[in-house]
């Protein structure tokens, strides 16, 4: 069957090159007679110098002596040059010539004098070669003026052709793209067109766009790369994009100019008719499948139809736009994504009430919702708790063999190390940030959790709706890897979401239209690519469909037929329950130095354990040196700490400590900040757990402080309630 399609296929093919052969032989005239007069113009443009000369005139009209000289020295010298260059030419020729005509001679006087049968076997050899390359001359000589002229017909009709690969006499006439055809052609009239006044006046002077990637398929689409005039830059394109968009015969959703790598260069990316307007179809893990959160999470289809894996490890998300586009959804895929990894650890807060979450809440260690203050009070604690967490696991890698810089797959999956992804996500974070009293402590903390909580495995997923510059700070913006931004109303909010500078770039969320482009966003950092443009999956929560408790259920049973890791709340208490030994600590900095100026030793001793000991000052180092009777000890008019005087202590203790005695007591530390005045203990927010959630409850039970472990299912509590 697909054999005779071929052969129909090609007769139909073959039957309308034969009626259009009369049209197609004019064509071909025509670009030999137009290629003919273009090698002309440029041969008289380089033997005339008459770009130079040109220069010259304008800068003489203009009254420029400087510019006017400086063509003229470009004149001579390049005359100079090109005279050079001739005569090295004819030197070389005559050269090889006369080296070809004396071994030419020798070997005919030679083959007179001696038989070849007498010749030694290389020689005939030589004349063997001699004879074919006669023989090859002689008959191409008869060939070469028919070479010569069919040759330079060619290049006249590569020529004059229009520079436009794929034209449109070359298409099949029942092409089933034909409405979705682009062309450089095409483009180049449609840029001709923007009203530019410089790329008006170089097309109106004969001159022709420069295409460094030729317009070609890519994906739902065809994509470009143009490098643009003199005085032309890819903003002036982008600033007038709906202009382009018409005419390409495109809504303005469905064409895409950037600034390439220079203000230059025009990345121009145009999506085939109606391709956009679809849906992603379903998530790829919606009934089956488990995920490694450091490969990414299926969050959608890119602008080119391609399945995009949303980068978490390693990375921090801001999502945001207009309500009810689907910022909600993004963040609740991302879970779901996460969830769907045994290893992974869920932590979600909600400013507001919103059931977006609740199907999550089995898998979640900590879920907090509501619009009062202990939930923002509880945000707050969230992340200062990541950051000790931060901390703790800085101090992990550094124990590690060959110190791993990062946490990798491997690490992770070690549950005693307790190095296991830990996502955090805040929804309606402006509520969050912009809270009179825990604002500016919960900004604090989100940017340094960003800046460096990264390569520990801490993730950090921000949604909001209102996405100003008072409600998002900068810093976050700046800092965060991943931005998603849905429609919004202006440049503010979407340079707010996406980056300083997005908006000039052509990066801009504000031509997504609401209710239309529901579920499509712009987004930036999810690939190697500038942007994407993101069909986002959809997975239904709403009355009467639910499909994200299903996948929780799935990812409850995979989490348990996974070893149980080790959680946080665990590792923090598994640190607790090993005091660190002061005096072995300064032992170990002092190294094997006979003595140590002390401020030496508590710059080293911060850089042991930055958590124990970045607070101590010279007045904790003596109290713990009193404690166990050194001496103070001066060198060269300094405060030092001996090497014996510690070696002497630690073997007192090891002699007189009781087998269940403790290890020595900490130091009085130094005066540390007290905790907020205006924190409630008890506060009257609503805690949702495992152990409360039932989806048959309504969503407003009775509050409760009971806490759950850090991980569903697992022993040990953690308890969050401040």
């Amino acid at each position: 069957m697909a054999g005779h399609d071929a052969v129909v296929r090609a007769r139909s093919v073959l039957a309308y090159r034969t009626r259009k052969a009369p049209r197609d032989l004019v064509r071909l005239l025509w670009f030999l007679v137009r290629g003919t007069g273009r090698w002309i113009a440029r041969g008289w443009r380089w033997a005339s110098y008459a770009d130079l000369r040109a220069d010259a005139r304008a800068a003489r009209i203009a009254g420029d002596a400087q510019t006017r000289r400086t063509a003229q020295e470009l004149i001579r010298a390049d005359a100079r040059a090109r005279w050079a260059r001739l005569g090295t030419a004819v030197h070389r020729v005559l050269v090889t010539a006369a080296v070809v005509i004396v071994l030419a001679v020798v070997l005919a006087l030679l083959d007179h004098v001696v038989d070849r049968a007498e010749m030694p076997e290389w020689l005939r050899a030589v004349y063997a070669v001699r004879d074919a390359v006669a023989d090859t001359v002689v008959v191409m000589w008869a060939w070469l003026p028919w070479l010569l002229t069919t040759g330079a017909a060619c290049g006249c009709v590569w020529e004059g052709r229009d520079r436009t690969p794929g034209a449109g006499w070359l298409t099949r006439p029942d092409r089933d793209d034909t409405d979705s055809w682009v062309d450089e052609r095409m483009i180049s009239k449609a840029l001709a067109h923007l009203g530019i006044s410089p790329l008006t006046t170089f097309f109106k002077n004969g001159g022709e766009l420069l295409y460094s990637v030729a317009a070609r398929k890519d994906g739902d689409g065809t994509f470009a790369q143009v490098r643009l005039p003199l005085g032309v830059t890819a903003e002036m394109i982008t600033d007038r994009r709906k202009v382009l968009a018409a005419n390409l015969g495109r809504a303005a959703l469905e064409t895409w100019p950037t600034t390439g790598e220079e203000d230059g260069v025009l990345d121009l990316w145009v999506a085939d008719k109606g391709t956009l307007s679809g849906g992603a179809g379903d998530w790829p893990l919606l009934h089956d499948g488990t995920v490694d959160v450091f490969d990414g999470v299926p969050l959608g289809l890119s602008q080119r139809g391609v399945v995009i894996n949303a980068p978490l490890v390693e990375a921090n998300w801001l999502v945001g736009g207009r309500p009810g586009q689907g910022k909600t959804n993004v963040l609740r895929v991302l879970m779901l994504g996460a969830a769907l990894d045994p290893t992974a650890e869920l932590w979600a807060y909600v400013m507001g009430e919103s059931p977006d979450f609740e199907p999550l809440a089995p898998r979640l260690s900590r879920y907090r919702v509501g619009m009062d203050d202990s939930v923002a009070a509880d945000a707050v604690t969230a992340l200062e708790d990541l950051l000790a967490e931060m901390e703790r696991r800085g101090k992990i890698l550094g124990e590690q063999p060959g110190r791993p810089p990062k946490v990798s797959r491997r690490l992770a999956d070690n549950p005693r190390l307790g190095l296991h992804p830990l996502l955090m996500a805040i929804d309606e974070c402006h509520e969050l940030f912009q809270h009179p009293r825990y604002g500016k402590k919960a900004e604090e903390l989100a940017v340094r959790l960003i800046k460096r909580g990264r390569k520990y495995g801490i993730i950090l997923l921000l949604a909001t709706q209102s996405p100003t510059k008072d409600s998002i700070p900068k810093e976050i913006t700046r800092n965060v890897s991943c931005g998603v931004a849905f429609a919004v109303a202006d440049y503010i909010a979407n340079d707010g979401l996406l980056g300083a500078g997005k908006y000039r770039a052509g990066i801009r969320a504000t031509e997504l239209r609401m209710k239309t482009d529901r579920g499509t966003c712009v987004a930036v950092g999810v690939t190697d690519n500038v942007f994407e443009l993101v069909r986002t999956f959809y997975i239904p929560f709403e009355d009467g469909t639910d499909l994200v408790t299903p996948i929780i259920a799935r990812a409850i049973a995979i989490r348990a037929e996974h070893s149980p890791a080790l959680t946080t709340a665990d590792t923090h208490r598994e640190i607790e329950a090993t005091p660190v030994d002061h005096l072995v600590d300064i032992h170990h900095v002092i190294g094997d130095e006979a003595r140590m100026r002390t401020q030496t030793v508590l710059a080293r001793l911060a850089a042991h354990n930055p958590t124990e000991y970045e607070p101590w000052t010279a007045r904790d180092l003596r109290a713990l040196l009193d404690e166990h009777d050194i001496p103070p000890r001066k060198s060269d008019g300094a405060m030092v700490v001996r090497a014996d005087d510690i070696t002497t202590a630690l073997t007192h203790r090891d002699d007189t400590r009781e087998p269940t005695g403790t290890q020595g007591s900490s130091p009085t530390p130094s005066p540390s900040p007290n905790p907020w005045a205006d924190q409630p203990e008890h506060p009257p927010g609503r805690h949702l757990s495992t152990a409360d959630y039932n989806p048959t409850t309504p969503r407003n039970p009775t509050p409760t402080n009971t806490a759950t472990g850090s991980l569903p299912g697992l022993a040990g509590g953690n308890d969050h309630d401040n």
